[in-house]
Parts: C-alpha cells; structure tokens; sequence
C-alpha cells in the first residue's frame, strides 16, 4: 500500500513503524473473512482492511474523528486477521500505533474515560482482591450485569512445598489471584509433578496488558519495566530456566517486551532476555507428557475426560501456538476437542472488551458456546483467564483452565 505520511509523522518512530507495516497490505481483504466485527456488523470499517484505511488517513493528515476512535475502539485485537494474511502484515502493531495517535487527538466522553481509568487503575489495585471477596460474598444480590464479571468463590488448593533443580517463574497475574486462585496452584502442583519449582517474584504484577490497550502507554511500559526488575536478579543469575505464562494474555504481552522497550538504553537488552526466555504453559506440555504419562490417570482420580478447547487468540494468532493442547491431552488419555466450526474466533473477551462493547462481546461470546455445545463436553477449557470467566458467564456447563483439569488428574504419592 502507498502511503505518503504527513510532516508531523515521517521522522517519529510510531510514523516509520506504521509506514512499514502499511506498505505490506497489498488490499486482498483476505481479513475481512475472519475478523470477528465484521462478520458481526458487515461494515468494511469495522474489519481490519477498513480499520487500516482510516489508519492510513490518519497518517496522511486527514482530520481524525470520533468516528474512527470508535471503529479502532471495537477491533478486539484478536489478531485473526494476522493469520489469515497473505502479505504478514503486523495489524496488532498497527492498530495499537492507530489508537494512541487517534486517542491524543480525539476527547473521550466523560463517563468513557472515567470508566477506562477505574479499569486500568483498579483491576491493577492491591484494593481488587478485597473488592472481589466482598462481590463473592453478596454475589446472590448482585444485578445480573455485575453477577457475570464476579465469578463464584473457587478456593485454591495448597501450592506444593518440595524443592526441585529445575526452577522456572512463574508470573502470577494482576487479576487471576483474586479471580480464580486455583490456576495458579495447579500450574505450581503439575510442574512439581514433573519435578520443577515453581518460583514467584513477589513485585512482579500485572503484565503490562491491561493499560497498553486502554491507550496509557507509558503506564504499560512502566509495568514491563517493574517485572523485569523483579525477575532480572534471578534471569542474570540463570537460577530459572523459564519465565511461564499460565495466561496466553500475558505470554503474548511478555513475549513482547523486547519490541516495546528497543528504544530503551536501560531496559532494551534486559528486556530482549526476557521475551527470549518466556513461554507459554502449552509450551511445556511435551516435557510434562514424558515426565507424568504415568502418573496422569483421569479413571482412577474420577477428572472428567471429555473437553472442549477453546483456544483463546492471544494462544492461537497472537502467540502462534496452534494445536498443542490438543494434541498433548488427548495423548495423556483426555478426549480434546475444538469447535467443528469457527475455532479461529475470538471469544468476545478480549481484556477489558467485554466492558466496554458488550454487545459484540456477548454477541460472540454466545456464538462460541453455541459452536461448542455440539461437541457434549463434561468442561469447557482453555488457557486465558479473560476467556475463561467471559464464557462461564453464558454457560452453566462449567469453564476450567486445562491445567487445572490435569492436576486434577494427577495421582498423588
């Protein structure tokens, strides 16, 4: 694609990355067919060829609207359309450059920002965690609206206690301890299974995520730089062989540090390191189905064998990791399955996206139990948090992370 940016972009580095990503769309429109808005709202401007369009425009100097924030606003950055395109345009990068230029330019209704910022500075505060019990504790009162983003209380069952040599972090979330405890433990109690330790670095929070995509960039740089101080002593010291992501929201965000802080002398290298040696928890089910095909009986523990995955996008296109959940349960005795229809799309969860658009959120979020129903699963499971939570709301069938089926098909000695 041609493009011809305005004087206020050619030298600034949002301004060259957006011009090379731009240059690769070749406008086949291969994206439309998988991005999940348009199948939804059939509007060209809210599919990713569009939404590149208006980014383009915006580059070149055309006047910016609240019009194009609000079709940038309902992409869910699910990255379906990355792969699906022929041509490896970074749409993902794009967009997040699109947003903050729009963002700067266009004001934000009142209640809008308000309600942005509460997401951003309280789904990060020590305060969350209370705030959850107490919602936990009145949740039969709660309206419906608000019964759905409380989940019911699931106590955690005990972190595991034994040492092992192999020793891998483990990034516990800003959300998921307060949430849902127990994806945390069971990811500690299967790796110590497998003889691995778990560690936790205490300053380690939220993963940078939450306020990158609601346009406080600095603040998610801020993030990505207080977990690679708290994880850097024992990266230099080579105490850990891996940094493990239990939330594919995070492994994709984590993986992505060394982009977001190239340009930063103090943190670049460090930064680098720590994409480099981050995985996803998929990532060591092969090591995990040698060291537990064994021990991993589901009959004689009474775990329920009969799943259905939904792989979230931030696994599947942000990540690019496809197949391997599947393939490794179904080899430790799971019958796994994937939706015979529409597996590539996105859930409707997307981070905060089911506050801020619920109608498209619950739109596809319904779409996707709908797909998964025929599929008579004992559990639905996947291997992000925001997907997890967002689909129990719409199901009485119950929604799991996989790791924490596993453990529970686990024999103890």
């Amino acid at each position: 694609m041609q493009t011809n940016l305005a004087p206020e972009f050619k030298n600034t580095a949002d301004g060259q990355a957006a011009e090379a990503i731009l240059r690769k769309c070749v406008h086949c429109g291969f994206c439309t067919a998988t991005c999940p808005t348009y199948q939804l709202l059939g509007d060209e401007l809210d599919g990713p060829r569009g939404r590149i369009y208006l980014m383009k425009q915006v580059l070149e100097g055309a006047e910016v609207t609240r019009s194009t924030q609000q079709h940038l606003d309902r992409c869910l950055t699910c990255r379906n359309c990355e792969s699906t395109c022929p041509s490896g345009v970074e749409y993902g990068q794009l967009v997040d450059i699109g947003r903050r230029i729009v963002d700067a330019r266009v004001e934000r209704p009142t209640v809008e920002k308000a309600t942005r910022w509460l997401l951003k500075e309280g789904l990060t505060s020590p305060l969350f965690a209370p705030a959850i019990k107490a919602g936990q504790a009145l949740r039969p009162l709660l309206p419906k609206v608000l019964k759905s983003k409380v989940p019911a209380a699931t106590p955690a069952k005990p972190w595991p206690s034994r040492t092992h040599a192999r020793k891998m972090l483990l990034l516990t979330g800003c959300v998921q301890p307060a949430m849902m405890p127990n994806i945390n433990s069971a990811t500690a109690r299967v790796l110590d299974a497998a003889g691995i330790q778990t560690l936790v670095a205490e300053k380690a929070g939220c993963c940078g995520a939450l306020r990158s995509h609601l346009g406080d960039h600095a603040g998610g740089l801020d993030d990505m730089r207080r977990n690679i101080d708290a994880w850097w002593p024992l990266v230099e010291s080579h105490a850990v062989e891996a940094i493990v992501m239990n939330a594919s929201g995070c492994g994709v965000m984590v993986k992505d540090y060394g982009h977001a802080l190239a340009a930063d002398p103090a943190y670049a290298d460090k930064a680098a390191a720590i994409s480099k040696l981050t995985r996803d928890l998929s990532e060591l089910l092969p090591d995990l189905v040698v060291a537990l095909r064994e021990r991993v009986q589901p009959s004689a523990t009474g775990a329920v064998t009969r799943l259905a995955f939904h792989p979230p996008c931030t696994l599947q296109h942000g990540q690019k990791l496809r197949g391997g959940v599947e393939t490794h349960l179904n080899a430790l005795g799971f019958k796994v399955q994937v939706a015979e229809s529409e597996s590539h799309l996105c859930c409707g969860s997307a981070g905060t996206y089911s506050v801020l658009q619920p109608t498209l959120a619950y739109q596809l979020r319904d779409r996707k139990l709908q797909n998964l129903e025929p599929l008579g699963a004992q559990v639905i499971v996947s291997a992000n948090i925001g997907c997890i939570q967002h689909l129990q709301s719409g199901t009485l069938l119950p929604v799991k992370h996989w790791v924490e089926v596993l453990d529970e098909a686990i024999i103890v000695f």
